[in-house]
């Protein structure tokens, strides 16, 4: 049997339940071999990658909006699939069935045209985003919820629009986070910046001394604290 990623993963192993294999093998051929999805490595960072009707159109995207479309359209056939917000590369999963032969989860990666996972792989992934042991890190395959998700999705549209200098768009998206999580202190700080961006200067200023005061007192690291005196430059001038 064919296996995309790992020797560990595949049709013959013992702990895979060979129907789902089958049913995600299906899904496979489907969506990345007759329709075409694959993910736009030549254009990561166009914003087009983050917004649905565009991944549709287009045939092209990010690991997250094609896991999307990946859990929806397996969720019309029948096939129970979850998103896992893994840190810098999001994944699916089909769960295995815990309690009996069948225990392992697959784990696709709909960003490489359904590529299936081991923990190594993902282990390996980890690395390349994080400092320090990949094997002291927190639980990395948790299930992403649809908060998470449309979290995640925004802002990666965000530094999309914000390598592209395109402020009035990131302060745009910035604002919808705040929206799912007033109390994100980031997105205050940089919704005040797009906004000295924008020439906005009092909602600049308001934002900005309100990051300030409510980050006050907090462990900051180097560069947080680097961070922190450009602002308070900003919040001066």
């Amino acid at each position: 049997f064919k296996c995309d990623w790992s020797s560990d993963v595949c049709s013959s192993d013992l702990h895979v339940d060979p129907q789902a294999f089958q049913k995600v093998s299906a899904l496979n051929r489907y969506l990345f071999e007759e329709e075409g999805f694959a993910g736009n490595v030549a254009e990561y960072d166009d914003p087009r990658n983050s917004f649905l009707n565009e991944v549709l159109d287009r045939r092209k995207g990010i690991p997250i909006t094609l896991a999307l479309v990946y859990i929806e359209v397996g969720r019309r056939a029948g096939i129970e699939l979850e998103g896992i917000n893994f840190p810098g590369h999001f994944l699916v999963r089909h769960r295995g069935v815990p309690g009996t032969q069948y225990s392992r989860d697959l784990i696709i990666d709909a960003h490489h045209g359904g590529a299936l996972l081991s923990e190594q792989v993902c282990r390996d992934l980890l690395t390349r985003h994080i400092e320090g042991d990949a094997a002291d890190a927190p639980p990395l395959l948790a299930h992403a919820t649809k908060r998470q998700i449309l979290a995640r999705m925004l802002l990666n549209l965000k530094r999309a629009y914000v390598r592209l200098h395109s402020f009035q768009q990131a302060h745009d998206v910035t604002e919808l986070l705040l929206a799912i999580e007033p109390t994100a202190l980031t997105e205050l700080r940089d919704r005040g910046l797009l906004a000295y961006h924008l020439h906005d200067f009092p909602s600049a200023l308001r934002d900005l001394q309100t990051y300030l005061q409510l980050s006050k007192g907090m462990d900051l690291d180097e560069g947080e604290r680097d961070e922190h005196a450009r602002i308070w430059e900003h919040v001066k001038t």
